[in-house]
Parts: structure tokens; sequence; C-alpha cells
């Protein structure tokens, strides 16, 4: 039985995985990630909504109410050591991300919304330079941090995006901590997705979502693609043996600030040896 914290990816066709706030019964986080082929285009009005799109993979224009931000992307896999392009957009405006009808290969964007009210207003273009690379855990708790729309960046509204490749037979997200409680500067409320890839892209990758008392506890065997949605509680991911499995945060909640609680029971690791 497929958990319902677990959307399973589209193999084929433009949508690869659509999460919003209706079908993951909360407020603020929306997802997809779509396929472009050469000549493809998808436009989206962002409404009320604020946008951070990410090119994961290909190289596409990105035009913003008649503005055009052209050859944004570099990457052919989201595992090379290159952070990726991305433009954040706020609330109101057109847009269009467009595969040239050159293009070589399909490129993979994908769209991270949530509520529009506040920030600067304006639509900038993240610079990949700039973003904060990072090794966290030591280990086989080792992974790689990419910060593409850290808390600390004031000029969006709610969204906080982070990419993660964690190599295989290592654990992420661990010890497992939450951020489901709204109590600066203890812990702050944030509604997270994971968005997953495996590398060889046939693998698979387990994350466990649960809470102190148990009310929810759920397993999720993710395959390529898939999209785990995180409400509350706990959630950490274990990468097996042979698979590096990468993953795309996107989180909000009712303020923009990301402070985390570990699990009492398996914060014992973090001790100095």
């Amino acid at each position: 039985m497929v958990s319902p914290l677990l959307v399973k990816a589209a193999p084929t066709g433009r949508e690869i995985v659509n999460v919003t706030p209706e079908r993951a019964g909360w407020k603020h986080v929306g997802f997809r990630a779509v396929r472009l082929g050469a000549g493809e285009s998808e436009t989206v009005d962002t409404g009320t909504q604020e946008l951070c799109l990410v090119v994961l993979t290909g190289t596409v224009d990105i035009t913003v109410d008649g503005v055009t931000y052209a050859n944004l992307g570099t990457r052919t896999s989201v595992f090379e050591e290159v952070s990726p392009a991305a433009v954040y957009v706020p609330a109101g405006k057109s847009v269009t991300v467009g595969n040239g009808p050159g293009a070589s290969r399909v490129a993979e964007v994908a769209l991270c919304t949530s509520p529009g009210q506040g920030g600067s207003g304006e639509v900038f273009v993240i610079d990949s330079a700039s973003m904060r690379r990072s090794v966290r855990g030591k280990g086989s708790n080792t992974r790689y941090v990419c910060d593409i729309l850290p808390h600390d960046d004031p000029r969006a509204a709610h969204l906080l995006v982070v990419e993660v490749v964690t190599p295989a037979s290592h654990s992420s997200s661990y010890p497992p901590h939450k951020h489901d409680v709204e109590q600066p500067p203890v812990e702050t409320q944030l509604e997270e997705t994971y968005y997953h890839r495996l590398n060889p892209p046939q693998g698979f990758a387990f994350q466990r979502v649960y809470t102190d008392d148990r009310s929810l506890d759920e397993a999720c065997a993710v395959e390529d693609h898939d999209v785990v949605m995180v409400p509350r509680g706990y959630h950490p991911v274990t990468a097996p043996h042979g698979y590096d499995l990468y993953y795309l945060n996107v989180m909000a909640g009712p303020n923009r600030f990301w402070v985390f609680k570990n699990d009492p029971a398996h914060e014992w690791m973090l001790a100095p040896q």
C-alpha cells in the first residue's frame, strides 16, 4: 500500500509530479516538476503565489512579463557538483519557461510556490556562484548541500529552497529533526516537500515521517522523481548501497525562518566524540 505522503512520478509526459496545498492538506507549499523537450514551453501566472524556478537539468529561457533571462542552466545531471540556475518571481506575474527548438536534450524544471505576501516584490535571478555550498555531517552521515533560496535571503516572502546530495549508503536529514511548531527561536513551523532523484535512476531510497506520539508514522520507498510530503514530524532519509540520492527541498510556513528540533531519542550521536 502506497503511503498517503508519497506522490509517485509520471514516467512519461510533460508533468512529472504536482503537489498542491489542497492535495497535501496544508496551506503553504506547492511543488511541480516538468520536462520540456526541444521547442516546448510552459506558461504560468503566479497570481497570489511567489515562485522559485529551479533549472534542475538542461538549459532554458525564462520570460517574466516580457523580460527574458536567456540560457539559464548548465547541468546535464543533478548529481554534478554545480549549483543550479534559479529565478525568483513574486506574485502577480506571467512566466514562460522555454526549451529552445534546437535544444539537444530535455530540460527538467522545478516550480516551487508559496503564498506571496511580503518580500521585495521584485524578480531576480539567483546567482549560481553565490549559492552557499556546504558539507553536513560526518562519516556515513555526510551529505552535500546547496542553499538556493535560504531563509536569510530577505527578498522572498515565504519560500525556502535547498538541494542535497546524499552518497550511497549514507543517511540524510539525520539525526531525525522536525519543524512543525511555531515557537521561535526554539523551533519554527514549516511544511516541506522532498523531490527525490536516484543515481543510477533504477534505484530507490527510504524516508520515514513520524511524530513523537506516532500519530503519524509513515515509511516511504521512494524511486526516481517521487515526492514525499512532510506536513509535520521527523523525516530522515537513507540511501542504500550503490545508489546516490539527490533531493530538492521546498519549505514554507507562516514565517520565513528555519529552526528545527532534533528527535531527543537520537540526539546523542551529535555529542563530541
